[in-house]
């Protein structure tokens, strides 16, 4: 996926509605998680990304904070995050808990 032409999200979108569901793709372009849930709003938030597994079952959510993902709208709208991490890297943080 080319992300060159997405559409870089707006600090005021980091909320929960927004990122919810966005699917998070490494540093080859692989899926490496979801976006869960979020902690807070803003360029302070953290998001739970969950790691592994399949459809939800047995994956590893780990807290990461918003500052570290480029997050954007693709050409249909949907939002979803490139960071740096690849799914190894993601597995081995600490798991989150709420």
């Amino acid at each position: 996926m080319d992300h060159a032409q997405h559409t870089r999200l707006d600090v005021s979108e980091y909320t929960e509605a927004v990122l919810t569901g966005a699917t998070v793709y490494g540093p080859g372009d692989e899926t490496v998680g979801t976006i869960s849930h979020t902690h807070g709003t803003g360029q302070g938030a953290q998001v739970v990304i969950d790691v592994g597994g399949f459809l939800g079952i047995g994956a590893k959510p780990v807290l990461v904070p918003v500052t570290q993902l480029d997050l954007m709208r693709d050409e249909n709208r949907g939002v979803h995050a490139v960071c740096n991490w690849t799914k190894d890297e993601l597995k081995s943080m600490p798991e989150h808990r709420d």
